[in-house]
């Protein structure tokens, strides 16, 4: 069993929380609340937060993984926005934008977000 991973689920969105610090507390929720608005908000409809890791540094590194390249532009705007409202430095939250092409997985509700994650080596695959 694993003690610094926790996993929520806030819409579309299935993210795994991690934590090097041990269990991810209260403050890992609402970053993660905060992105999924901020995801919602400015990215494509096929952008989904795969997973958000809590370095020792204080700094979240967020990956999002979408069918949509054009989803890296707004990046660095998302970072800037999310470190204001969470109190932080703009250096301590880093997005990293996965693009995979639509052949690669299975666009239904679930298996999408599933495939996102395996592709991104988040979750190892089904056997």
């Amino acid at each position: 069993m694993e003690f610094d991973t926790d996993w929520i689920t806030l819409g579309k969105h299935r993210i795994k929380l991690r934590s090097t610090k041990g269990f991810p507390g209260e403050i890992m929720h609402r970053v993660a609340e905060v992105t999924r608005l901020a995801v919602d908000h400015n990215m494509s409809a096929r952008a989904r937060i795969v997973e958000i890791v809590f370095r020792q540094e204080k700094a979240y590194d967020i990956t999002i993984g979408t069918t949509m390249a054009d989803d890296r532009v707004c990046a660095p705007q998302l970072e800037a926005a999310i470190a204001t409202v969470m109190g932080l430095l703009p250096e301590q939250v880093n997005i990293f934008v996965e693009a995979v092409t639509q052949e690669e997985v299975d666009l239904h509700f679930g298996v999408y977000e599933r495939m996102l994650a395996e592709k991104l080596g988040t979750v190892p695959p089904l056997q």
